[in-house]
């Protein structure tokens, strides 16, 4: 579910955006319908920080309470048929605190196709002289329904277009490593283990191959500048080995945390040309709140308004002290 595409062309089409939402933004078409590929990917996220179990299932648990996290983000304002994506996720360390689970469901519109991706996570955790050492696994499926009915083709006999709609159901599974401290995290994920083809009645089979791959690593540190200020730098590099062996996200990211109750930074996504203003508020030990704006200074810039994310996350056990803030 690739969020940007600089593939866009031709702003001054009706309808033609529209299209490349529906085929560009998550499936990917050969020539023939017979050996489409479905490009099942990692969405973007400003504020992935927050919601880390989006990105790698070994993160289930490390906030060592019932987290549960929310999120809006609407793509491309101001574009017709724009994307909007929406999150909840929740997990939570079990009695055994060697062992976590966690869920999350995301709500994708755009174009003519709404997604639907649902899936658990299992992480066990080994405690290690200097921090936690977390692997994880998750499990559900993506599901997708894509009505072409009200797209206007240039070539109405299109065989990719023949075929009558119908939904698809595609089961995955992916796994992820995550270690972190008070002062430093790093992970690595492949969120999907499986890809799919589309055949030529519509529907879809799997097929299994290590060079269709998507690995996601994302790191970062926490430093003391002052009683008040901290400072939190951070990375995040979603790398693809399907055909085109890519770089499809790239974000460096600083975040100042001001009195443990502002956090306020920036991001650029050197991959899209991307700058990125994000403000959060801790407003107690359970509560967070957030916004991000998204500035494209690439070819986005011609046909959008940019993107914004909303973005709360809850702790329903109290169990972080005062003097103990987490950061991660």
């Amino acid at each position: 579910m690739r969020l940007f595409k600089d593939e866009i062309l031709n702003p001054g089409k009706k309808g033609i955006i529209s299209l490349l939402f529906a085929i560009l933004f998550n499936i990917s078409w050969s020539q023939s319908p017979d050996s489409a590929r479905i490009n099942l990917g990692f969405p973007v996220y400003s504020q992935y920080l927050q919601n880390g179990l989006v990105i790698n299932p070994a993160y289930a648990g490390t906030r060592e309470v019932l987290s549960g996290f929310l999120s809006y983000r609407m793509q491309w304002m101001g574009t017709s048929g724009s994307p909007l994506l929406q999150s909840l996720s929740f997990h939570s360390p079990m009695k055994n605190d060697k062992v976590a689970l966690g869920f999350s469901a995301q709500f994708l519109k755009y174009g003519v196709t709404r997604s639907t991706s649902l899936y658990g996570s299992y992480a066990y955790s080994i405690r290690l002289k200097t921090g936690k050492l977390s692997f994880g696994l998750r499990a559900g499926a993506d599901i997708s329904n894509t009505d072409y009915t009200g797209l206007l083709l240039n070539d109405p006999d299109d065989p990719v277009f023949k075929s009558a709609d119908q939904g698809l159901v595609l089961p995955n599974s992916g796994a992820g490593v995550y270690y972190y401290n008070d002062r430093y995290f790093a992970g690595l994920s492949v969120p999907s283990f499986l890809s799919y083809k589309r055949t030529s009645n519509g529907s879809a089979v799997p097929y299994h191959s290590f060079g269709q791959y998507e690995f996601i690593f994302s790191a970062g540190a926490f430093f003391t500048l002052s009683p008040v200020l901290k400072f939190k730098p951070s990375v995040l590099v979603d790398y693809s080995m399907q055909e085109t062996k890519k770089l499809s996200q790239f974000d460096i990211t600083g975040n100042f945390i001001i009195g443990d109750l502002i956090w306020a930074g920036a991001s650029y996504r050197i991959s899209e040309q991307v700058a990125v203003g994000i403000i959060q508020a801790q407003l107690n030990h359970q509560l967070m709140i957030g916004f991000s704006y998204d500035y494209p200074f690439g070819r986005m810039n011609t046909f959008s308004h940019g993107s914004s994310e909303f973005i709360l996350r809850y702790e329903f056990r109290y169990k972080v002290s005062a003097a103990n803030p987490r950061y991660f």
